[in-house]
């Protein structure tokens, strides 16, 4: 094992089938790894999705079902999963920095990720690995932002969990420059840690093919918008009967039913327009420009019923769109498709917070044109003041006089 480990030759090669399982996976190990990632955006076929649990639900207007029941030019690579935020994605984009040069992606922004407590300790760690540590810390060119990126990493115990990488994560957050034996160190952690993701990680890689697959059955034959529609509503309207919310059947019953009366007013004092989380995204936007990769954004809405009913404040999620969108848009950033307005449309929503059976469908005629036609150059004008923590914690009321 430690001779495969140290092997100075590449091993267990990516095939077309471990891409095609990968890229609808949602698996810890592909997040963390680099090797399924860059062999599969190697083609031009696949396109990143970054996002979080939203991915999961793989229902009949999923952006894969789509793809894969109408043979598409392109392929969603779902780069998120239950627990990721901007955090993790900045981190797992520092591997695939080739795959996104001038190429295309799709960012879903969770208001949820926004809390005043930003990015959870432990659902950072479970998809961090050393391997992400070592490269990120081989890569340093110097910057503002990875300064920045090795702070939060510091603050995170994933961080903290080797010394000598702590150590050189401490040199980048001071400004400087790592050591030659940090650099010695690094370089043996970072070829026996891709080793291993090579060796282990289609092993482990979970499979989401059968409940795609599953999905595409139901879709009428031709791609047609108002065909696929009317499955859309069928599917929604026969799968919300149990609760007044439109959320789905088995989510309610499992998830909600049970203890529905703790969650009245349950939300009345959540903000999403103060948070840490602000200047992680800020991270993933350089990322992003630094990158010319050309991206569309989408915000999608929080259930309307399910918000009435716990207390989520309206003029709140209003302010957040205005102070993300702010964000965005200040930067060259203006492919944005804000659908928060839409919460009340039927069959939006899947459940409380996910987008569900017209929701994807709404999403897809915004998606499928991004990536099928040519779009122009991004001039992207990047601005460290978001960063700051006066952006985190600025309220969306003084936007107007925020310089």
């Amino acid at each position: 094992m430690l001779g495969l480990l140290f092997s100075p030759f590449k091993i267990n090669h990516i095939n077309k089938t471990t891409e095609r399982q990968a890229a609808t996976s949602l698996s810890p190990n592909v997040l963390k790894g680099e090797a399924i990632k860059k062999a599969a955006l190697s083609h031009k076929k696949y396109v990143p999705f970054f996002g979080s649990s939203e991915f999961s639900r793989f229902d009949v207007t999923h952006p894969s079902v789509l793809a894969t029941k109408y043979d598409r030019n392109y392929q969603p690579f779902l780069m998120g999963a239950p627990g990721t935020q901007s955090l993790t994605h900045y981190f797992q984009m520092q591997s695939i920095n080739k795959e996104l040069t001038n190429r295309k992606a799709i960012v879903v922004i969770s208001p949820q990720w926004f809390t005043k407590r930003g990015t959870d300790p432990k659902a950072f760690s479970f998809y961090f690995s050393t391997l992400q540590a070592a490269n990120f810390l081989l890569t340093q060119k110097g910057t503002y932002t990875e300064q920045f990126a090795a702070k939060r990493l510091l603050s995170m115990p994933s961080g903290r969990a080797n010394d000598q990488v702590a150590s050189a994560l401490q040199r980048v957050a001071d400004g400087k420059k790592i050591t030659k034996f940090d650099r010695f160190y690094l370089k043996n952690l970072y070829h026996m840690a891709r080793q291993e993701d090579r060796l282990f990680s289609s092993i482990r890689l979970s499979n989401n093919d059968e409940k795609v697959k599953k999905q595409t059955k139901d879709l009428p034959a031709k791609d047609d918008p108002k065909a696929i529609e009317k499955e859309a509503v069928r599917q929604g309207k026969e799968d919300t009967t149990n609760n007044d919310f439109g959320i789905k059947n088995d989510f309610y019953k499992r998830r909600l039913s049970k203890k529905i009366n703790k969650f009245k007013g349950f939300e009345k004092t959540y903000n999403y327009t103060e948070s840490p989380e602000f200047a992680d995204f800020q991270m993933v936007l350089n990322q992003f420009a630094e990158d010319h990769t050309k991206v569309i954004f989408i915000i999608p809405p929080v259930n309307e019923k399910w918000a009435k009913y716990t207390g989520l404040s309206q003029s709140m999620l209003d302010g957040f769109g205005m102070k993300i969108k702010y964000q965005l848009q200040s930067q060259g950033f203006n492919n944005i498709v804000d659908l928060s307005q839409d919460d009340a449309k039927p069959y939006f929503m899947q459940d409380t917070i996910h987008l569900g059976w017209t929701g994807w469908l709404d999403v897809d005629k915004h998606i499928q044109p991004f990536i099928k036609d040519k779009q122009p150059k991004p001039n992207y004008k990047m601005d460290n003041k978001f960063y700051s923590h006066e952006w985190q914690y600025l309220n969306p009321d003084d936007l107007s006089s925020y310089k």
